[in-house]
């Protein structure tokens, strides 16, 4: 089976997913911390999605 690509958007989906989950208690103890580290995870990755945007629009409009 092929590994699905992550992109921003589903990073973001599966983050405000596992929020709510955390939220409403529908995570048992047991998965806490394995959710907790899959949202650090998707955290530093939108970080970094959301840098090296910036850095192409940056360079982008300086080419202007």
């Amino acid at each position: 089976m092929a590994k699905e690509k992550l992109s921003y958007q589903k990073a973001l989906d599966e983050i405000q997913d596992i929020i709510y989950q955390i939220e409403n208690k529908d995570i048992p103890v047991d998965e806490l911390t394995k959710k907790i580290k899959r949202v650090s995870f998707l955290i530093a990755f939108c970080k970094k999605n959301l840098r090296e945007t910036e850095a192409e629009i940056n360079k982008l409009l300086e080419s202007d």
